[in-house]
């Protein structure tokens, strides 16, 4: 008696303390698929931000012309990876049970985050150790996205499932910034903290996914498509690539779109994702349901999100050169200090969204989503407009202003719209559509790298060239030397603005910045000769930049007003 009263103890104690039909249940759901979310993309900006970090602790210098291709597989590789992989582990989720995908992605990801800590090489060794092992803590960040919507879903009924969604998705996104101000913060201290701190938070979530979250959604036995896997896998990282190294110069270009390798990543990328549909309108269980853009809003719904992915990528990164290359330096601020206080002055952007989110999500339950979509990509696109009006050296309350809208944007969008999506498809496919939406929102976030910093060094490559020879002249750099640093490829200039660099120390080099006077030396090297340099240029490449994201945001607000044909989807 005593025995079976003894296991009974222990079969209590490992019971969970929250079964499903708990009214608590749901909530406990969304906490933890919201720290998921929360821990994965943070880690796609902590490293954004620290990069000057790291390549100091690595000994590695990123403005060296071989050194790029490090500097561009560190910005893209991991979002690169979640692109590919979150429609296959959200259709895994679909057959294995979206809880236990979703809890092994907890695992990889924090026994890969101890793994990055421990860098043991230095130079491009260093560099691919990191790179590597970020692919691999990639798919754990794959695994938390794919199916942290699909917990959600499942757990919430439809007339709270919009505000669950909007919590979720706004920690997604605000995340990226958070993860701007983190890494600024941990980079100044050490730069293998900005892994460390994955640790613990992670061994939480890891025990706690483990002991609370149960499958409660529709699970059905089915085959693995691995050609689509493949065909999908291949078409779209030689897609992506392709369109991220051709911002690379090549054969006396100021891009590689020329480079045969370039070329044949577009093109073949392309032919590959034909085959990839060819593929999934054939085999019996498709990885990624084509079928399901038959239904409009479930289209729409995810061209919007691609749209606004694409316009807030480029946002992200065209804010981070102007504040740490521009503004900041002409206000005072130290390079080694840029990439802590840009991160802090675009706290509105996060703030914007942490307001606006949840807010969204709730009311959108109560009076459709639809018209909430559309208009918080209506004021993204007036804050675009807005970010057009300022000077580059702008009043820093005006573009708080503009630059909280925009989030206030974002967060009136980000709910609703992934509340269209999941609600527009069946039961037994919201892994597979959580996953096809986070795969559409993080390639747009590695297509934002491609067309906004191509369309920069466009921009750049017209002003830049005699901006810099004229300016470098002025202090008695001799005409050749001036031109030749002139005629370097702009993409070197817009990377050292990118990450808080001066880079005329470099380009000039130390015999010839001592053969001048020291007066013109320093004013070369100093805080203002570079940022008051590039200024105008970069502001001719900021119009085209935000002109192009006054266009996605509305062409995404369009988007967001489709209806479906289906009696359910027009309830959402």
């Amino acid at each position: 008696m005593a025995t079976e009263e003894d296991a009974t103890t222990r079969i209590q104690r490992k019971a969970p303390r929250i079964t499903t039909d708990h009214p608590k249940y749901k909530w406990v759901a969304l906490s933890n698929t919201t720290l998921g979310m929360l821990i994965a993309t943070i880690n796609s900006s902590i490293v954004l931000i620290s990069l000057p970090a790291i390549f100091t602790g690595i000994n590695l210098n990123p403005l060296e012309p071989g050194n790029v291709s490090y500097l561009l597989w560190m910005l893209m590789g991991y979002m690169l990876i979640t692109a590919v992989l979150v429609v296959t582990l959200g259709r895994l989720g679909d057959i294995l049970g979206r809880v236990k995908i979703y809890n092994a992605g907890f695992v990889i990801f924090t026994i890969t985050s101890v793994i990055l800590s421990v860098d043991p090489m230095h130079g491009g060794g260093g560099a691919l150790w990191l790179i590597g092992w970020r692919v691999i803590q990639a798919v754990g960040g794959s695994m938390l996205m794919a199916n942290s919507a699909a917990i959600i879903t499942d757990a919430f009924p439809a007339k709270q499932r919009g505000m669950a969604l909007g919590v979720n998705m706004v920690a997604a996104i605000a995340g990226s910034f958070i993860g701007l101000v983190l890494g600024g913060l941990l980079a100044e201290w050490n730069w293998r903290s900005i892994f460390w701190v994955n640790v613990p938070i992670g061994l939480i979530g890891t025990v706690w996914a483990y002991r609370s979250l149960h499958d409660t959604g529709v699970r059905r036995p089915a085959k693995m498509d691995w050609w689509g896997n493949i065909t999908f896998a291949v078409g779209l990282i030689a897609l992506l690539a392709g369109i991220t190294y051709g911002i690379q110069p090549y054969g006396g270009h100021t891009m590689g779109w020329t480079n045969p390798w370039v070329l044949a990543g577009l093109i073949g990328g392309v032919a590959i994702l034909g085959v990839f549909c060819l593929v999934e309108s054939k085999v019996a269980e498709p990885m990624f349901p084509l079928k399901l853009f038959r239904n409009a809003a479930f289209a729409g719904g995810n061209l919007a999100t691609l749209l606004g992915s694409v316009a807030r990528g480029g946002l992200q990164f065209m804010l981070i050169i102007w504040l740490q290359g521009i503004w900041l330096p002409l206000h005072g601020y130290n390079y080694a200090d840029t990439p802590l206080w840009a991160g802090i002055y675009l706290l509105p952007l996060t703030v914007g969204f942490l307001a606006a989110g949840p807010i969204s999500g709730a009311l959108s339950d109560r009076y459709g989503a639809r018209m909430f979509a559309c208009a918080g990509f209506v004021v993204m696109a007036g804050s675009f407009a807005g970010l057009l009006l300022l000077p580059t050296d702008f009043n820093y309350w005006a573009f708080a202003l503009v630059v909280f809208l925009n989030g206030v944007g974002g967060g009136l969008f980000a709910a609703p719209n992934t509340s269209i999506i999941m609600a527009s498809v069946p039961a037994e496919s919201r892994g597979a559509a959580s996953g096809m939406r986070a795969t559409f929102q993080n390639a747009g976030m590695v297509l934002s790298i491609g067309v906004f910093f191509s369309l920069m060094v466009a921009g750049l490559a017209r002003s830049l060239p005699h901006t810099l020879s004229t300016g470098l002249a002025a202090q008695g750099v001799p005409a050749a030397n001036a031109h030749a640093v002139a005629n370097t490829p702009p993409v070197g200039t817009l990377f050292a603005a990118f990450l808080g660099y001066n880079p005329i120390q470099q380009l000039l080099g130390p015999d010839l910045l001592h053969k001048l006077p020291k007066a013109n030396a320093d004013k070369l090297t100093g805080r203002e000769f570079f940022p008051h340099l590039i200024s105008g240029p970069f502001h001719d490449g900021l119009v085209v930049v935000f002109s192009l994201a006054i266009v996605m945001s509305l062409v995404a607000a369009a988007a967001s007003l489709i209806r479906a044909r289906r009696t359910r989807a027009e309830q959402v």
